[in-house]
């Protein structure tokens, strides 16, 4: 141990002689440890860690899919789940949540409305998790039945965001605005069990009372099941594909694929590619930073040659002289890592507050004992990878040839070189690596947010309705309240327009059939593409800014008792009639009935669903339609977006029908940052990560060439006495500063041009070689080396050759 001490006094007396040095090689360890510690704590947490729940691998959830992959989580009514739960041999246990996962629904406190994110599960959902509450008890199959008395079971996040972690929350009431029901609170999961993603609560598939409707989404489930020993999830898709395909199915049932995924896979969602993506920066900033102090250090032997040769030749063995660097190494890595922990800690913190809120287990992510231990192996592997072979180049010097020739160009000094030179095109080429990825995600995201929607989103606010159920079950009743309050919204002050819709855009709500032409056979019908449906009125198209591109609009004739009017997107008509004007046609639900629906119109595809995809769509007249439900949301859009009309919407609801409230008035930015959060902070993180990468790349470019300028320093002052200009010397050192950036570019194109297609689910309208994205970062390369290499040629520009030569004497 006191050996030990002694060697890190000497090898701290040794850098405190060389304080540029040190304080740059802490910092970039400080950097790329801290960078490297705070990713392995969230990869640690989101894909390492388990999950809670029991044998977590054996999980599988399961949904059907079109042959066309348009419609790709189609889900299995009740009594189908049913059926297929008790003819299921693959799996051993078959448990059932709702389609479309967690939904928002009206929560009432006193005179306050807020809304919570609500999943249905089967009673025996939990046990066949294996998932055991940290308070109270878990949901039960006699809660899931006809009868029962109404429960819910509290999300861990919302337990702490919501009810701040109060354990006396058993028995309390979560009382749903939108039929009075009071739901009691019997249990609290654990953290990490976030299945459906973003649940706040969960609560039995089958209502305690009231009837089992579409609209809450009762009949309609995705399969969550356990595999029997032996199963794979293979077989359970081929199971479910056999089931689709029995003897009795529909003929659009019969075209559907099984689609079977790990429990683990599902929980992640797409969050999953963004977390190697930045594992993988990450890692490559880690080697950067490695190269980067591996170059420090080997510059720095150079400058001591003469010293370690003194040594050798006063008798101290090369194994203690490697020692001492080595200890030096370790001195440096140590201070390294703390200040890599710090920025670590800060890093987690940014990351935390900044991450969209479907992040999976974002309230675990924290630098705890595995990140500390992730930090320690982080910083050895740091110091075998930057210290070894350093330390034993800087330790191998020529007596004689060191002693006698001073700084001019030894063999010594040419290995150094090569060494460095080497270093610094492997650290452009890493860079250009981490470059290019956050290139090209952030040109996804400027697609993103540039994409033509196809109606105009400027000035729309969203204001749902909270209605009482017995207004839910009355259609009618329902638009008899949208015919009073959609002109009383229209005519608050600063207010345009007012549309109702059937939902917010990109809130996850979805309505969608597939309808057949007049004329198509079953089989026929069974391979049209499943159309997204809306049900609006005539101040639709008007307010969202839409044109209609053939044919009209609907008007005040389309109601009950005319022939029954529809309008297709434009993607949709071409499916149908590729070859004829759509106007006329006709459409129907019915397989071997009369078709219902007219033709009258054509519109274009929107990104209203989703964001990334313009979805074909399929409108109704509300006052035709036989839509179960009738909207419950109201767009808004006002002269002056800085417009709050909350209040006055909330006012006019409570005046035509105090048991109706409003639940939420949302601006569409606000509703469309959801769909664009993942991609911000993907652009976000990637580019940071490219910014340190650039510049560790252009600090290890600047300490080569400066290295370079003082060891042929005695030569370029004989080039200037023989009459070489200042340019030209400036340029012969530049040169070779853009020479080694250059193959290193070039290396880290082609690692790009393979590398990055593991982004391609990351991308929007980009691609994965796309050569603008490419090449420009090439340039930015090439231009930060241009600047690295400039510095020191300028400086061996304005050598002067007298003191030159004579320091070379």
């Amino acid at each position: 141990m006191t050996e030990l001490f002694a060697a890190a006094r000497v090898a701290v007396r040794s850098l405190t002689r060389a304080p540029g040095f040190a304080i740059t090689a802490v910092l970039t360890l400080g950097l790329g440890i801290g960078l490297a510690t705070a990713v392995f704590a969230v990869a640690d947490t989101m894909l390492l860690r388990r999950l809670p729940v029991r044998d977590q691998g054996s999980l599988v959830v399961l949904w059907g899919a079109t042959p066309d992959g348009q419609f790709d989580q189609f889900p299995l009514l009740l009594d189908d789940a049913r059926e297929f739960a008790a003819t299921a041999r693959t799996l051993e246990r078959v448990e059932f949540f709702s389609y479309g996962g967690a939904r928002p629904v009206p929560i009432r406190d006193g005179d306050q409305v807020y809304r919570l994110r609500r999943s249905l599960v089967s009673g025996g959902y939990f046990d066949a998790l294996g998932a055991r509450p940290v308070i109270g008890r878990a949901l039960r199959p006699d809660d899931d039945v006809r009868g029962a008395a109404p429960v819910a079971v509290l999300s861990h996040s919302a337990w702490r965001q919501r009810f701040g972690g109060d354990s006396a929350v058993i028995g309390r009431q979560v009382v749903l605005h939108m039929n009075g029901v009071a739901q009691t609170i019997v249990g609290v999961m654990p953290p990490g069990l976030d299945h459906p993603r973003g649940t706040d609560f969960w609560a039995p598939v089958i209502p305690s009372s009231g009837p089992l409707g579409r609209y809450d989404l009762y009949a309609e489930l995705h399969v969550l099941g356990r595999l029997r020993a032996g199963a794979t999830a293979s077989d359970a898709r081929a199971e479910l594909a056999t089931f689709f395909a029995r003897p009795g199915s529909s003929a659009m049932m019969r075209t559907l694929r099984g689609v079977a995924h790990p429990f683990t896979e599902v929980t992640l969602g797409d969050a999953k590619p963004a977390v190697i993506a930045f594992a993988a920066a990450a890692g490559l900033l880690l080697l950067i930073t490695c190269i980067n102090v591996a170059n420090l250090l080997l510059v720095r032997g150079l400058a001591r040659v003469r010293e370690i040769a003194v040594r050798s030749a006063l008798g101290a063995a090369r194994g203690r002289i490697v020692r001492q660097l080595l200890g030096e190494s370790a001195v440096l890595a140590v201070v390294g890592a703390t200040v890599g922990m710090v920025l670590a800690s800060a890093a987690i913190g940014a990351f935390v507050a900044f991450a969209p809120a479907g992040v999976p287990r974002l309230e675990e992510i924290r630098i705890d004992a595995r990140a500390f231990g992730g930090a320690a192996g982080i910083t050895a592997l740091v110091m075998v990878l930057f210290s070894v072979a350093p330390a034993f180049v800087t330790s191998r010097v020529e007596l004689q040839d060191a002693l006698r020739s001073g700084t001019r160009q030894s063999g010594a000094s040419r290995r150094f070189r090569v060494g460095t030179e080497a270093l610094v095109v492997g650290q452009v080429a890493l860079a250009l690596l981490v470059l290019s990825a956050a290139g090209l995600i952030t040109r996804s995201l400027i697609n993103l947010e540039r994409v033509d929607l196809a109606f105009d989103p400027s000035r729309l606010t969203f204001a749902e309705l909270s209605m009482p159920r017995a207004m839910l079950d009355d259609k009618r009743e329902q638009i008899a309240l949208l015919d009073q309050l959609v002109p009383r919204v229209a005519a608050i002050p600063g207010v345009e327009a007012a549309t109702p819709v059937l939902s917010s855009p990109y809130s996850g709500s979805t309505f969608d059939g597939k309808p057949a032409a007049e004329g198509q056979t079953a089989d026929e019908a069974a391979k049209n593409p499943m159309l997204a449906m809306d049900v609006v009125t005539p101040t639709y198209f008007e307010t969202f800014g839409i044109p209609v591109v053939r044919g009209r609009a609907f008007t005040a004739d389309d109601r009950e008792g005319t022939p029954t009017s529809v309008i297709l997107s434009e993607s949709a008509a071409r499916h149908y009639w590729p070859d004829a004007d759509p106007i006329g046609k006709r459409l129907g639900f019915a397989p071997g009935a009369p078709p219902a629906f007219t033709v009258v119109g054509v519109v274009p595809d929107t990104r209203y669903r989703e964001l990334r995809d313009a979805r074909a769509t399929i409108y109704f007249a509300l006052a035709q339609s036989s839509f179960p439900v009738a909207p419950m949301t109201l767009a808004i859009r006002t002269a002056d977006p800085t417009i709050d009309i909350g209040g006055a919407v909330r006012a006019a609801v409570r005046e035509i029908d105090p048991t109706v409230a409003l639940a939420s008035a949302t601006p569409f930015d606000e509703l469309a940052d959801e769909p664009r959060a993942q991609p911000r902070l993907n652009a976000l993180l990637l580019s940071g990560f490219a910014i340190a990468a650039l510049l560790l790349a252009a600090v290890g470019l600047y300490a080569v060439m400066a290295t370079t300028v003082r060891q042929r320093t005695r030569e370029l002052g004989v080039r200037m006495a023989l009459g070489a200009t200042g340019t030209e010397v400036l340029w012969l050192v530049l040169r070779r500063g853009l020479v080694l950036a250059a193959v290193g570019t070039a290396a880290g194109l082609g690692g790009a041009l393979i590398a990055n297609r593991a982004l391609q689910a990351m991308l929007f309208e980009v691609s994965p070689v796309d050569g603008l994205t490419l090449g420009g970062v090439a340039i930015v390369l090439l231009g930060i080396a241009a600047l690295a290499s400039a510095i020191p040629a300028r400086a061996g520009a304005t050598v002067d050759p007298l003191v030159a030569l004579r320091s070379e004497t």
